[in-house]
């Protein structure tokens, strides 16, 4: 668009002094001509553009003066670039963004912002994995979400059942690579997983959005109520403090460490939605973990115990297959 050109010039401009024609036609990939008459839109504006003819000529702001598209301190500056830096790096418009609030900078901020973005960058792919793309159904929600209208949505719940319904579709969240969408329906806000979504057809009606909507806000509300579901049960444990560091690889955030004991051990308190969830999680422990309460999870613990003993004792030989023709025992789905 001719007005994106008009603000680059004028970046291109005030980052530079002085450039030709020429140097900004081939900044911004257009014809010389193209840069001429956008110069000359710029002068006809108001803004205070000058030619300067001959050898070592070109445009110029009158007098140096400046336009601050930004607004930011230089701690600001460094901590958007540091943002936007990795993503420019697997999207074409955000480096072209990039590129733009660069300009927009006051020279003072702009070589550290330039560090800042180069500083780090992201590769979305897993080791062995093959090249990840978005999926397309988050291209379509997401210009739903900017253009402000409901969605029509074909959905398959987690028991595969099979739903139509009209949303007002109000932002999108990738966490760890699963996208949701969150929106408003008759029954308030809904959480709904992208890759469940089989069809979703915009319309024409405008959505609806509450005035103090936040996207951050309404996510973290969510995650507070998968959190409370996660963490229903909570279990203290014994175990050797230098293995601390491995349970809260399991449990995550649903690990909590008391001060060390005697002996070097450490009390735990861990979280799961259920007894057997976290019984699960410690029956390869062994007698490495001490489960001190609830009585659930010792119970769930005996009883996994109890399997895996008549599973691979009592009447079965070395390799597990059942001595002459006592039935096998099924084992517990773990």
């Amino acid at each position: 668009m001719r007005a994106d050109r008009l603000v680059a010039a004028l970046l291109i401009m005030q980052a530079r002094g002085r450039v030709t024609a020429a140097e900004l036609a081939d900044e911004l990939e257009v014809s010389v001509a193209t840069a001429r008459r956008d110069l000359g839109a710029l002068s006809a504006a108001g803004i205070p553009v000058y030619p300067q003819p001959g050898r070592g000529g070109g445009w110029s702001l009158l007098g140096g003066a400046r336009t601050d598209l930004s607004g930011l301190s230089a701690t600001e500056a460094q901590a958007l670039f540091l943002l936007v830096g990795p993503a420019a790096a697997v999207s074409g418009e955000a480096k072209a963004a990039l590129r733009k609030l660069l300009r927009a900078l006051p020279p003072t901020f702009r070589a550290d912002a330039e560090a800042a973005a180069g500083a780090t960058m992201i590769d979305p792919t897993r080791w062995g994995e093959r090249d990840r793309r978005r999926p397309e159904m988050v291209d379509l929600l997401q210009a739903a979400v900017i253009r402000q209208c409901k969605v029509r949505l074909t959905y398959t719940n987690s028991t595969r059942e099979r739903t139509e319904r009209l949303v007002d579709p109000w932002g999108l969240v990738d966490k760890d690579d699963i996208w949701y969408l969150l929106a408003g329906t008759e029954r308030g806000q809904r959480t709904f997983r992208v890759d469940r979504i089989i069809t979703a057809d915009p319309t024409d009606q405008p959505a609806e959005r509450p005035d103090n909507f936040t996207l951050h806000g309404a996510w973290q509300h969510v995650v507070n109520e998968v959190e409370q579901r996660r963490s229903r049960i909570w279990a203290t444990v014994l175990i050797e403090a230098r293995f601390v560091p491995v349970l809260r690889t399991q449990f995550g955030r649903h690990c909590r460490t008391d001060a060390e004991l005697d002996h070097g051990r450490a009390r735990v308190h861990l979280a799961a939605p259920t007894p057997l969830d976290i019984a699960r999680n410690l029956a390869g422990w062994g007698a490495m973990i001490e489960v001190i309460e609830p009585p659930s999870v010792q119970a769930e613990l005996a009883r996994i115990g109890a399997e895996l003993t008549a599973r691979y004792t009592g009447g079965h030989g070395p390799t597990g297959e059942p001595n002459g023709d006592e039935p096998d025992q099924p084992m517990h789905n773990l």
